[in-house]
């Protein structure tokens, strides 16, 4: 005796992209599914039969067992992002420092700031594409690696151009990681209910915030300790340390991670997914061979594999404006972010004329207060609101709390407003629109095109601004106030919803085959409906 699947979902529910380009769109909303799924999967000693990677995906999108190690996988990828946050803020504090002890221009201290950044184009880019092409598994345990060594590199660096060399290369490491983070995250995760696929990416946005918080943490017990002598070098040591986390992920590595089963599917490896599936998910799963149909007897479409041409699917009719919505706001978020954040102790400092003991206290507050609360906000939410209403809110409160701090008005509470507002809003839900607009044989190229493109306005916006501080004083603010304005324009013309939306099953759609109506589909399978 085997045991199958529940009866085969309504062919009217078959996904289809949605109809972006209409000017007349209604108002964004996710529901629950009409029938509501179980926490955890239900386990028999009964084998459950697979004959297609379709198959896979429906047991993943089912949720794993109680116990299993599912769970245990995304708190690793989460790790990986903690890292990304961790090394990308390391430097915010002691630029100052450093500058002063290589004799830096501001101009080549624009250049040390932004090397780690100018890494994560280039990690990105070849990383996305890796991501799909070898495994998700591949990728990730390089890129602890790249952590390791150039976190030591840095905290060791004889002068500027060291430094900035370690810099690129841990900037390479954070680029390589996101991608296989972001596939991770969906393809361990359940389609609906709690925790869905788009809560669990959303959790990218507190990992992020906590290690924020941390590394100011880390920084503000160094400085109570150190002889005031001694705290030109502290700068070395929040650097190096950042080899610590990496080193730890790499030692579990061998116990609980394991590649994506829906991966593994798609290459054509059931056997291997089988595999995953028991050790990850909990579930006694047999291969049926010789059948080109799913356990429902219907025939669905061969996954493409990762090539050179899949860079040019991201343009295509199915997922044009898909790309284009998360390339918006991930480069107008990461550009105000990086401003903001990297920026806030010179900001504090410089404009606000606070010394260094409260420049790392307000900052730490700031975050781990107000931008870590609303991460955790924006990941709650997910699977009920949805995406694109806390996006949408969260770059106007951003644009309100930019405007009123270019006029100092309650400057440090306009701050946090606007950092609470990115936790909830774009900085859970870029990512979301990066890696649920895809299925699993693109999300890797998608998510890494679109860090390659966001990680240069994130190159942009570290180089750009100790100059346009130094130039401009506190009307820099109207300059960065530009980002969220051209979020909420693009999510008023361009609206779509991934939370809920089946994406994988694009990856087995017949060639051919009819494609149900955006109404059909309904808001709960992510597209708005159209008038």
């Amino acid at each position: 005796m085997s045991t199958t699947f529940p009866p085969p979902p309504d062919e009217s529910q078959s996904p289809e992209p949605p109809q972006l380009e209409s000017p007349q769109l209604e108002e964004s909303s996710v529901q629950e599914p009409e029938t509501q799924e179980p926490e955890s999967q239900d386990v028999t000693n009964e084998p459950i039969v697979i004959r297609l990677a379709q198959d896979v995906s429906r047991l993943v999108d089912r949720g794993a067992a109680i116990g299993s190690n599912a769970r245990i996988v995304i708190a690793i990828a989460l790790g990986g992002v903690f890292l990304d946050a961790y090394d990308l803020t390391s430097l915010a504090y002691g630029i100052k420092d450093i500058a002063r002890q290589f004799s830096l221009t501001p101009v080549e201290t624009g250049l040390v700031s932004s090397a780690i950044a100018f890494g994560a184009v280039i990690g990105a880019l070849f990383g996305g594409y890796l991501t799909d092409k070898i495994g998700r598994y591949r990728v990730f345990m390089a890129d602890m690696l790249f952590f390791v060594v150039a976190a030591i590199a840095a905290g060791l660096a004889p002068n500027a151009w060291v430094l900035g060399a370690a810099r690129f290369m841990m900037g390479f490491g954070v680029g390589l990681d996101l991608p296989v983070a972001m596939a991770f995250l969906a393809e361990f995760s359940r389609r609906s209910g709690k925790g869905n696929k788009a809560a669990s990416v959303a959790a990218w946005c507190p990992a992020w915030y906590a290690a924020t918080s941390g590394c100011y943490l880390l920084i503000l017990g160094l400085y109570a300790v150190l002889p005031a002598a001694d705290l030109s070098w502290l700068w070395r040591v929040t650097l190096a340390f950042g080899a610590v986390p990496a080193l730890l992920i790499i030692a579990v590595r061998s116990r609980y991670i394991s590649e994506s089963p829906v991966w593994a599917a798609n290459q054509g490896d059931l056997d291997g997914a089988a595999r995953i599936l028991k050790r990850s998910y909990g579930l006694d799963v047999v291969v049926e061979r010789n059948t080109d149909t799913d356990i429902y007897g219907r025939s669905v479409g061969i996954p493409h594999k990762a090539s050179l041409r899949s860079f040019k699917a991201l343009f295509s009719t199915t997922y044009r404006s898909r790309t284009i919505l998360a390339l918006v706001l991930g480069c107008a978020s990461s550009f105000g972010y990086n401003a903001i954040v990297f920026g806030l102790p010179v900001i504090l400092s410089s404009f606000l004329q606070q010394g260094p003991l409260t420049t790392i206290v307000a900052a730490l507050v700031l975050n781990l207060a107000f931008a870590f609360v609303g991460g955790l906000i924006g990941v709650r939410t997910a699977p009920t609101i949805g995406a694109w209403k806390m996006t949408t809110l969260g770059v106007s409160l951003q644009l309100v709390a930019l405007s009123g701090t270019a006029l100092i008005v309650g400057a440090i509470l306009l701050l946090a407003l606007y950092l609470f507002a990115q936790g909830f809003g774009p900085g859970s839900h870029t990512m979301t629109y990066a890696a649920l607009s895809y299925p699993t044989s693109l999300r890797g190229v998608g998510v890494g095109f679109n860090q390659t493109l966001v990680r240069t306005s994130s190159t942009v916006s570290l180089f750009l601004f100790p100059v346009l501080a130094a130039a401009l004083g506190t009307k820099v603010f109207w300059v960065i106030a530009a980002a969220p304005l051209i979020s909420l324009t693009a999510l008023l013309l361009l609206r779509w919803e991934p939370s809920g939306y089946d994406i994988d099953a694009e990856d087995y759609a017949p060639t051919g085959a009819p494609i149900a109506s955006p109404r059909a589909l309904g808001s709960r399978q992510g597209a708005l409906p159209t008038n």
